[in-house]
């Protein structure tokens, strides 16, 4: 067995702008995702938006910049992840077709292993 990640995309915009009842649809759906998928299910986590996102890349000098916000601008941000458990990829894309997503998509990538 192989563990891949699932990160989740979305337009946190469209995900703002959702009615209670909208929201509530998707974070019951979720929950059925992990119920139906609890045996391959390692870990996961919502995000917290992209506004409070912080940077950090080496810079030239040998230092660091620190900047306030995601360390990509892109319409979809990541906005959480799921870690699985699963015999290959097309285990795992199985699983990833069932997260819900309502404003975007999901990314699926194998865990690299070291030996």
């Amino acid at each position: 067995m192989a563990e891949y990640l699932i990160l989740i995309y979305g337009d946190e915009a469209a995900l703002g702008k959702a009615d209670a009842e909208s929201f509530n649809v998707m974070m019951k759906g979720h929950q059925e995702f992990g119920e139906r998928n609890a045996a391959a299910l390692r870990g996961g986590n919502a995000l917290q938006p992209t506004a409070t996102a912080t940077s950090v890349r080496e810079d030239s000098s040998g230092g660091f910049a620190v900047t306030d916000g995601p360390f990509a601008e892109t319409k979809e941000a990541l906005g959480g992840y799921y870690l699985i458990e699963a015999a290959d990829l097309d285990e795992a894309l199985a699983v990833a077709k069932q997260i819900p997503m309502p404003a975007g998509g999901v990314e699926v990538r194998p865990i690299r292993t070291f030996d």
